[in-house]
């Protein structure tokens, strides 16, 4: 079918895996639509020759798939990607707009008014350093606090993440924009002098790299979370995903990996751009046979945040310098520290700079809104994060164990798009923590085929497998419902671990209005 189309030079990918496969073609950037059909066409085709059935009119589809290439085709766009290419530029394009350059550098126009490559002023764009973030957890507070060192540095930062798109401190709109539309909105803003892009694995499956070429990419870690999705069923296949977003980086960038984490590690040998390693060890010996290759890393020595090139060594601050470690007792923070710090230092980020971020970020909730916001109400320790797989949650329970407490409460709910195994994994990492009292919450927003119900009585069941008795496990209803019911049991002396995924707003809103109004535990709870 591709020889009848025309297409004689486009390349099959065929992947299996167990219990299906997937097939992949190549095509022309302005006929995507239409290639999507051709491999339409290729599984009916296939199906129906498996089943014995009547083939269908090949020619008649040819001429079908022919026409709907030739009405899809737009050579206006394909000649400005091109040119754009030769300056070494990016190109973005949608059904509205085409830009080439990115933020402050962006030539912008509509999509039914494109100039020839000819009539475009090419010294007036330019290119401004874009760092990919990915990673199973961690990757939004990354980007965060990266953008924070950014600002810090006397350069306006933007950020796509999973809550927003934001130049500096404004917010341009709220949502998940962890792809290419949010991409797209900040490099075409005219402020942005470093873009800072969250990139999320669903997106890459889906859609691909935001971007073609970027200065640094970091990949926080890979952890057992939706695997079977898209026929990514082992964390080295994971992991290969997580890395398309090293295929982006320049030969001269950076690619920030984790070092304490093995199938990274062993997953890095396919990166072929110079590599910055962080780690919670800095005498792991991987790590000091990388630097005395003159490598980059960033370290944790002790209480202290390091940069290390070569043999040469800069103390960045201490742990305590940086309130959202919590004194080092934050773990997953530091690592997300030692992330950011990395991709800082290879945007020419200074030290100093990166010091007066790490001074501020996190010192209150809306600078890192659902991770590891800690409020202090009414004699209670209230702790909210967006722990949402058993590698977060075990981080999570991990820095509570070094915060003192009379009883402990863990509230946790899960998506439908989990197995089993992994819901009753979560409760395990939960268990952990060592947990007084389980508040079970529905995300009614998220059941993604299951019924409602299914995955509390799940959760319920692998608590009481545990050994949680049956009067220590609640189940209130909602989210909202979840942390009223954990705030009504609590006690002064108690810890709160809250994981809160749909209802972040609302939850924030009432722990100010519980501070605000002078609430004490076991006072009755505003409604």
């Amino acid at each position: 079918m591709l020889d009848a189309v025309g297409w004689e030079r486009e390349q099959l990918a065929v992947r299996t895996f167990d219990g299906g496969a997937s097939l992949a073609l190549t095509a022309p950037a302005d006929a995507l639509y239409a290639a999507t059909d051709i491999n339409e066409w290729a599984w009916d085709a296939a199906l129906a020759q498996v089943r014995g059935l009547p083939s269908s009119d090949f020619d008649g589809a040819a001429g079908r798939l022919r026409d709907a290439i030739a009405e899809e085709r737009n050579p206006r766009p394909m000649a400005l990607r091109a040119a754009a290419r030769e300056h070494g530029l990016t190109f973005l394009a949608d059904a509205d707009y085409v830009s080439v350059g990115s933020g402050a550098g962006a030539l912008v126009w509509p999509a039914g008014a494109l100039p020839s490559p000819a009539d475009v002023d090419w010294d007036r764009a330019r290119d401004v350093p874009i760092v990919l973030v990915t990673g199973s957890n961690g990757k939004t507070t990354v980007v965060r606090l990266l953008a924070e060192m950014v600002q810090a540095s006397g350069r306006v930062a933007g950020l796509t993440s999973t809550d927003e798109v934001r130049v500096g401190s404004r917010t341009l709109d709220s949502g998940d924009y962890s792809g290419p539309s949010g991409a797209r909105m900040l490099l075409r803003h005219p402020e942005v002098e470093t873009a800072v892009l969250e990139t999320a694995r669903g997106g890459l499956l889906r859609r691909g790299l935001q971007v073609e070429r970027a200065d640094a990419a970091v990949v926080t870690n890979v952890a057992d979370d939706h695997l079977g999705e898209f026929g990514i069923q082992s964390l080295s296949e994971l992991a290969s995903v997580k890395l398309l977003v090293a295929r982006a980086v320049k030969p001269d960038g950076v690619v920030v990996l984790n070092a304490d984490d093995p199938v990274l590690v062993s997953a890095s040998r396919s990166v072929t751009a110079p590599v910055a390693w962080f780690s919670l060890d800095a005498r792991q010996p991987g790590i000091e046979s990388h630097l005395r290759r003159g490598g980059r890393a960033a370290l944790a020595d002790g209480d202290r945040l390091v940069l290390a090139r070569g043999a040469d060594r800069t103390v960045v601050a201490r742990m305590n310098d940086a309130p959202f470690l919590l004194g080092g007792a934050a773990r997953h923070n530091v690592a997300n520290a030692l992330a950011a710090m990395a991709a800082a230092d290879a945007l020419g980020v200074p030290p100093v700079a990166m010091a007066a971020a790490l001074g501020r970020f996190g010192t209150a909730p809306e600078q890192n809104p659902g991770r590891a916001n800690v409020y202090h109400i009414g004699g209670v320790v209230v702790v909210i994060d967006y722990a949402h797989n058993p590698h977060g949650m075990a981080a999570l329970a991990r820095m509570s164990r070094a915060m003192p407490a009379r009883r402990r409460l863990v509230m946790l709910g899960q998506a439908g798009d989990r197995t089993d195994e992994a819901i009753r994994e979560l409760a395990r990492a939960a268990w952990t923590a060592g947990p007084d009292r389980v508040v079970i919450k529905e995300m009614e927003r998220y059941l993604r085929g299951r019924g409602a119900g299914e995955i509390p009585a799940l959760l319920a069941d692998e608590f009481s497998k545990l050994g949680l008795p049956p009067g220590a496990i609640a189940r209130p209803g909602s989210e909202l419902d979840g942390v009223r019911d954990a705030l009504a049991w609590a006690r002064p002396g108690d810890l709160l671990l809250l994981a809160v995924h749909q209802d972040r707003p609302q939850v924030h809103a009432l722990m100010e209005t519980l501070r605000t109004s002078g609430w004490q535990a076991g006072s009755p709870v505003p409604q």
